[in-house]
């Protein structure tokens, strides 16, 4: 496009000359004679485009001096246009000549050749249209964006040639033929320099995965230069994390094999020597700012094992309480002094005064899927508000938590003044979709086959809302449908509003089947950055139904339940969640907890108060061989609000799900035929290790786990029509080996369980397969 760069100079007549020499003379300036003016402009060629729209692209005016810079900036601006293939611009006497050619119009842009990537995704990609302007350098822009689309789903191998046909006069079609190769792979993933973390720890901390025979499913084997900058990022933080503040990443490399059409990734680390803090202090240099009202924010404590986290968190804590005090431009600064003999590092947060500097705007790039303002509302700051680098900080932990894009960076730049900031985030969305086929095998009287089948979108539409539909069913007639959708901002705020429509059919004996189908509307409003508080209002519809010869079978109980349904519950509960999960799908580190209060009576057949909570802590027994050990417990409580008797289904049931080994609703109170009455007060706790699986690669998500079980369920308060009650507040404990899968379909739990203390009437339930994550 040799054209495209070439300018015409201004052509000057011989009595414009004259005059500008005479007033060169006469003014005795030698710049100005390069300044000329003109009384009209003429345009010639805009046949389509027309006249006025050249005009408004230039930056010369009739009247108005101008110079040949003036010339170069109106071409420059024309050409940007992307309308035309050569502009010249001239002056002939006192008019200034704007001479353009065309470029041909686009009638179609046709992709040929693409089956992974379908059409209406690559169109949205390129810059091409259908009735814009044809330009080749475009065409070629156009093609490295197709191929780094391919590359970003593994096929770095893609051939893009583009053809154009021409179909009239000045109208062509564009088509872009795409050869799109196989997919490439990764054959091997290595470290070296790694004493402290084994070759399969460090390779379950980075996104890149060797393949697999499941990796057509997870793409976690994409080699991309982006995710390998966000490998980088992850092992740094992985091992400051853990103590390692002279880590050095001392190089990174991928090697492409044509012939295999794979990479070979390896990284070389240098761990360096583990740390503990030393001395920790705050001080402040801020006028009306005490550092001793701040030392109490501070979770850092001398003899604790370095940890680039928790000093995050400390200055996170303190930025919020100095904003909160109105002094948006102080920062915070962690300076530490470095004791190589004792292995210490002594931390000294600074608090001073900043630069008073505004954001002036927040570029967005990179996002092809996701939209801008999913992002946006990330920051807690926008145009025009005081730049705060912890916010920016907040705003890109809470970006890598959404599990949106594969790679988050988050940068500056000077704006317009000195006093203003621009914000630049970079991101690579990746897939958030996911299929899953889950079964298993219930055993009993009323065992066999299950198979559960779920269809989940965590970022829909590109909009960050979540849902999930969901299938199950088995051989004895049990049946399962849920429908979850749950808006992240609702009303623009940081609410996250939902719904979950549900139905069931459960076999729960020979002789009835126990069913439930309603709706849950729930709000979801964030207290801190790890506590939030969820409303929650449900109503249902609660059947049980059996063959009219088969209820003489019934205890009384049950028969009340059949003969006077179906029932129905209405209820708001209120749940109160902290979590501080170092991750959400593999913990390894922190403490989560569930408290709800919930209130039936708001209409419907069920009238009481529960109180139930649940709370689980994890803790890495040994680092270098991923050992992690957790304690649960749970307990619940609830009374009748009205003076009565509860109902059999509004009482708490615990079993297989709660102490493994027994059925669910497998132990407490009973019927003399054995049917599950349920109980007002239940306690459980549970202690386990987890490591990873021997002789399975980490790669492949595979740990097993030992565990001990133990837990209670008593205090029925039902209506029993004179039933036999087994009542007892007995202990019951299992003990049993566990397998968990965190597979391309969720994470699939294994588990086979001997209960050693138990009940004669209890129901026992070796072996259990689960589907999900559960807490």
């Amino acid at each position: 496009m040799n054209s495209d760069l070439r300018r015409s100079k201004l052509r000057r007549s011989n009595s414009t000359i004259a005059i500008l020499a005479f007033i060169s003379t006469a003014t005795a300036a030698p710049l100005s004679a390069q300044a000329a003016i003109v009384s009209d402009i003429r345009v010639v060629g805009a046949e389509r485009v027309g006249p006025t729209a050249v005009k408004d692209n230039i930056t010369i005016d009739p009247g108005k001096s101008f110079s040949d810079a003036d010339i170069d900036q109106s071409i420059k601006q024309l050409y940007a246009t992307g309308y035309f293939s050569d502009v010249h611009i001239s002056v002939e006497g006192h008019s200034l000549v704007v001479s353009v050619h065309e470029n041909n119009l686009i009638n179609a842009v046709i992709f040929n050749g693409n089956k992974k990537i379908k059409d209406d995704k690559l169109a949205g990609l390129v810059k091409s249209k259908a009735a814009g302007p044809y330009s080749e350098s475009q065409v070629q822009d156009d093609i490295k964006t197709i191929k780094d689309a391919y590359a970003a789903i593994g096929r770095n191998n893609v051939q893009v040639t583009p053809q154009v046909v021409n179909i009239a006069k000045n109208r062509v079609n564009l088509a872009f033929v795409i050869n799109e190769g196989d997919r490439t792979t990764i054959s091997k993933l290595t470290f070296s320099g790694n004493h402290a973390f084994s070759g399969g720890r460090l390779a379950a901390v980075i996104s890149t995965k060797k393949s697999t025979f499941l990796s057509f499913l997870t793409r976690k084997d994409i080699y991309s230069e982006t995710k390998k900058d966000a490998d980088e990022d992850a092992l740094r933080k992985f091992y400051y994390d853990h103590g390692f503040v002279d880590f050095r990443l001392v190089s990174d490399s991928a090697t492409f094999n044509s012939a295999t059409n794979s990479y070979d990734v390896s990284f070389i680390v240098d761990e360096g020597e583990k740390y503990r803090y030393g001395d920790i202090s705050v001080t402040s240099t801020v006028q009306g700012i005490d550092a001793d009202d701040l030392k109490s924010l501070v979770i850092t404590r001398k003899g604790d094992t370095y940890n680039a986290e928790d000093i995050q968190k400390s200055i996170d804590a303190i930025s919020k309480r100095i904003e909160a005090a109105g002094y948006p431009f102080a920062k915070v600064t962690p300076r530490g002094n470095r004791n190589p003999e004792g292995r210490s590092v002594s931390i000294e947060y600074i608090v001073d005064q900043g630069e008073r500097a505004y954001v002036e705007r927040i570029e967005i790039r990179g996002n092809t899927r996701t939209r801008d303002y999913v992002i946006r509302r990330e920051f807690d700051l926008n145009e025009g508000d005081a730049f705060n680098e912890q916010m920016i900080a907040r705003a890109k932990r809470r970006l890598d938590a959404l599990g949106y894009f594969t790679s988050v960076k988050i940068s500056t730049r000077p704006g317009s003044a000195p006093d203003r900031v621009v914000i630049v985030v970079d991101v690579e969305d990746q897939p958030t979709g996911s299929f899953g086929i889950g079964g298993g095998y219930a055993v009993g009287v009323n065992g066999g086959p299950l198979l559960e089948a779920s269809v989940e979108e965590k970022n829909f539409l590109g909009r960050g809302q979540y849902i999930k539909v969901a299938a199950g069913a088995s051989t004895s007639g049990s049946q399962t449908y849920t429908l979850s959708f749950t808006e992240p901002y609702f009303l623009g705020e940081r609410l996250a509003a939902g719904f979950d429509l549900f139905k069931s059919v459960t076999t729960s004996s020979d002789y009835y089947d126990y069913g439930e189908e309603g709706i849950s509307l729930r709000i979801t409003a964030p207290i801190t950055e790890d506590l939030s508080t969820t409303l929650r209002y449900t109503y249902k519809q609660i059947t049980y139904t059996g063959e009219s010869d088969w209820q003489d079978n019934l205890s009384a109980p049950y028969q009340n339940l059949i003969n006077n349904g179906p029932w129905t519950q209405s209820s708001v509960s209120q749940t109160f969640t902290y979590n501080t999960l170092d991750d959400q799908n593999l913990p390894r580190d922190g403490f989560i907890a569930k408290v709800t209060q919930e209130v039936a009576g708001l209409g419907g057949d069920s009238n009481y108060y529960k109180l139930s909570g649940k709370a689980r802590y994890y803790h890495t027994l040994s680092d270098s061989q991923d050992i992690v050990g957790s304690v649960t417990l749970g307990a619940g409580y609830m009374t009748s609000t009205n003076n009565q008797d509860l109902n059999i289904f509004d009482q708490f049931m615990i079993g297989g799900s709660e102490i493994r080994g027994f059925e669910d609703a497998g132990i407490g109170p009973r019927t003399s035929d054995g049917d599950p009455l349920g109980g007002t007060k239940y306690f459980t706790a549970s202690v386990e290790t987890s490591m990873p699986t021997p002789g399975m690669p980490q790669d492949l998500g595979f740990r097993s786990s030992v565990f001990l079980d133990a837990g209670t369920l008593y205090g029925n308060d039902a209506d029993l029509y004179g039933d036999v009650l087994h009542d007892g507040s007995a202990l019951r404990a299992s003990a049993g080996i566990g397998l968990t899968w965190a597979s391309p379909f969720g994470t699939i739990n294994l588990s086979y369980a001997v209960p050693f203390l138990k009940q004669d009437y209890d129901k026992v339930e070796n072996f259990r397969f689960g589907f999900g994550n559960q807490f």
